[in-house]
């Protein structure tokens, strides 16, 4: 094969795994349609769908030379066709069989599986197995009444596949009525950030035409003030200084017209610029609006997959799938939907036998709600009907990380317990697993909301279920946000985190349990000097400030009330001057995380005016120094050099481990077996073990219980790191008391330290 046709079978794939995805796609949501409805009046309909998507992609994968895609769907076609046909059901097994092989098949369209000649025959040998185990057990009194009904099965099927290609002609029909044209979103971005450059020049234009007007303005008072001239020397005889001044006045009412007369069309071309832009910007919304059913079209096969691995039986419900949203928050959404999800499966719903025992169905039911509100908001609820928050764990968690001093525990409401497990480090879990007991999920979906400018609450009941609700902007490009004075600074503040502007008496600002508050509606709200916030002003010079204000004040402060996830506190600012619409830009590698500043905007004017993160901003008014003592003091102690013993009998594994802990900056001991390690623990002072599980004389099963038992080791902390990844070995490692679980094929370096650090 020359270059000319390598280079044409690369695009030619390139443009297979496009369409394979779809069909892949197509296969995975068929096949979990079917197995919770295989006996339904549609599972003929689905069934249908799933062979055709068998049999497009056999056709593609043919086209690409892809052979082993190829004979592989073939025999999926094999199956689905005698289904079809003959109607008899998957079992469980089988469905698995199936599952696994849209895994591999997706694998190798990416180039990731299936690399030996071997592995492929294995497969389509499962898969053919499935056909020949129905053929055996097929029996003479089966056929019987094959023969009694096959008149009547047949007239039934003839107009089954006649409904059924009459629906599919319309959709074609509508499809080729339907024109589209597909282009990579990576050549769209460039052009819609080019369209978001352009709210800069109509902010300019607006700019120019008000310092046009404001020209026009001057030249008006000018002429205004030659008159007054004109008048006073002609009573004192002046008739050569008048004749000065009314030939001034004729030039400048010339320059006023033309003034004027520019100004006027500036405006116009200013207008029909601006309204241009916001069309031209919303055009390129639209196109980037993409529908939320593609981040969520693999959702049900992952909670298929994972209530499956933990043996719970769990339904998906996804309401609201359709509405569009900006590509660049769907991109930022995947994560935390993932997180939340896998969270209400993980925490919330039991084992089948568990919820008959709290009268609840076997099955679990997660529910993915999307609706778009007026505002053009976002809002997401992720609900389950499972066993609730347990607060007690949350109380013991927070306490055990110091987040919560022993004495306040009374004084803290039950929304504010709830909403600690978004705080990083907190968790439920008896046990860290590669699926969750870091507490770094919630964490994450906390910070990804407040990224793209939204908020994430909780709401929990025992033994009912938990409901997690997001509140996100259905765009990103512009916002709308009033420019504040601090002292000599400018600051931007996003309007959707604005409850109201006040203008008080300072007399009205209270002193609260040493901290300053205001009364608004009946309620009392923290009132904190934003300058003193972002470290601009101390609080003495804040409080000489005001002492000083001028009785031509009135002794007035002018607040700006903020709200951020249920918390309100007033912001004391010198000055509010007015509202913009704003396109905010990144700060640049350089300075990536800026506390409390989100970006930055450009003003008509030229000036750059940093944007607030009013998340940020809020943490930063709610700190004590308290809490500055409790981190330093966490810092010292993290300096500490603890003691870890490895064990593990394959010197490559315990050689590996070793050196991953020791540069850690760890102090490290190994142990080749369960016996070995038991001995070195006793008499070593170690303040960690990591394990392997499958050794010799006693794995590591038997040398976790057995310290456990011990009084001197009980609490030591013990971490398995192990090939044996079954449910049933995973729930054998929290039986015996393990801390952490980690599988070995999802094994990383940076995990196994973030345990370690986690558990010390």
């Amino acid at each position: 094969m020359d270059a000319k046709d390598e280079e044409f079978l690369k695009r030619l794939r390139a443009t297979f795994r496009v369409e394979a995805e779809e069909h892949i796609q197509g296969l995975i949501s068929g096949i979990i349609e079917l197995e919770k409805s295989p006996k339904t009046e549609k599972a003929a309909v689905i069934i249908e769908t799933i062979f055709r998507d068998a049999h497009s992609l056999k056709g593609a994968a043919r086209s690409v030379n892809m052979k082993d895609v190829e004979s592989i769907c073939q025999e999926l076609e094999s199956i689905f066709g005698k289904l079809k046909n003959e109607k008899f059901l998957l079992t469980a097994a089988q469905f698995d069989l199936i599952h696994r092989t849209i895994d591999n098949i997706s694998k190798m369209v990416s180039g990731a599986g299936l690399k030996t000649p071997n592995d492929n025959s294995e497969l389509i040998k499962h898969l053919r197995s499935i056909t020949e185990e129905d053929e055996k057990e097929k029996n003479v009194e089966t056929k019987t009444k094959v023969v009694k009904k096959s008149s009547e099965g047949t007239k039934k099927n003839i107009l089954a596949e006649n409904s059924l290609s009459a629906d599919i002609e319309l959709v074609d029909e509508k499809l080729f009525r339907s024109e589209t044209v597909r282009i990579p979103t990576a050549k769209l971005d460039p052009i819609f950030l080019q369209a978001e450059q352009m709210i800069q020049y109509k902010i300019a234009a607006a700019q120019r035409t008000k310092e046009l007007k404001s020209i026009n303005d001057s030249i008006d008072s000018w002429k205004k003030k030659l008159g007054k001239q004109a008048i006073h020397s002609t009573a004192e005889g002046g008739s050569k200084l008048k004749e000065i001044i009314d030939w001034n006045s004729e030039r400048l009412n010339e320059l006023e017209i033309k003034i004027a007369e520019v100004a006027h069309v500036l405006e116009n071309d200013q207008r029909s610029l601006g309204r241009m832009i916001d069309d031209h910007l919303e055009s390129m919304k639209n196109v980037l609006m993409l529908p939320i059913s593609t981040i969520v079209e693999g959702f049900p096969k992952f909670v298929r997959d994972l209530s499956r691995s933990q043996g719970k039986e769990v339904e998906l419900v996804i309401i609201g799938k359709e509405i569009e949203v900006d590509k660049r928050i769907l991109e930022e959404l995947k994560d935390p939907l993932i997180h939340l999800v896998r969270n209400c499966i993980d925490h919330g719903i039991k084992k089948p036998d568990e919820r008959v025992r709290l009268n609840k169905p076997s099955s679990g039911k997660v529910t993915l709600s999307f609706n778009a509100t007026e505002s053009r908001h976002l809002e997401i609820i992720i609900s389950d009907d499972g066993i609730g928050v347990d607060l007690d764990k949350v109380r013991s968690a927070a306490l055990k990380s110091g987040m919560i001093a022993k004495d306040s525990l009374e004084k803290i409401s039950t929304q504010e317990i709830l909403s600690l497990i978004f705080q990083s480090g907190i968790t439920t879990s008896q046990i860290i697993t590669d699926i969750s007991g870091r507490g770094l999920g919630l964490a994450i979906v906390r910070e990804k909301a407040e990224k793209l400018g939204g908020s994430v609450s909780v709401d929990s009941m025992p033994n009912i279920g938990t409901t997690f609700r997001l509140f996100l902007p259905l765009t990103l490009s512009t916002l709308r946000g009033v420019i504040v004075r601090t002292g000599e600074n400018l600051f931007v503040i996003p309007t959707l985190y604005i409850d109201r502007v006040v203008r008080v008496n300072c007399e009205e600002i209270k002193t609260v349990e040493n901290k300053e508050t205001i009364i608004i509606d009946g309620k009392i709200i923290t009132t904190v000097n934003l300058g003193n916030v972002l470290g601009l002003v101390n609080k003495v010079e804040n409080k000489l400030n005001r002492k000083n204000v001028t009785a031509d004040h009135l002794n007035f402060i002018q607040l700006i009330i903020l709200v951020h996830a249920d918390k309100k506190i007033a912001f004391e600012v010198d000055e509010i001057l007015e509202e913009y619409q704003i396109l905010v830009k990144e700060l640049g590698k350089q300075l990536s995380r800026v506390h409390n500043i989100s970006g930055a905007t450009i003003l008509g004017s030229g000036k750059v005016i940093p944007v607030i993160n009013v998340p940020d901003l809020m943490k930063s008014a709610l700190r004590t120094d308290v809490s500055f003592k409790e981190l330093s003091e966490k810092e010292t102690e993290t300096k500490k050099k603890y003691k870890i013993l490895v064990i593990d009998d394959s010197i490559t594994s315990r050689t590996l481990i070793k050196n991953i802990v020791e540069t850690a900056g760890y102090i490290v001991e190994t142990a080749v077996d369960g016996v070995d390690a038991f001995t070195k623990a006793l008499i070593g002072g170690f303040d960690l073990l990591v394990s392997d599980v499958d050794m010799p004389r006693m794995n590591g099963f038997e040398l976790t219980a057995k310290i456990r038992k011990e009084k001197k080791l009980s609490e030591l902390p013990v971490v398995l790191v192990t090939a044996l990844e079954t449910r049933e070995d995973r729930e054998h490692g929290i039986d015996v008391g393990a801390n952490a679980y980690i599988v070995k094929s999802s094994f990383d370096q940076s995990n196994l330290l973030e345990v370690i650090k986690k558990l010390l």
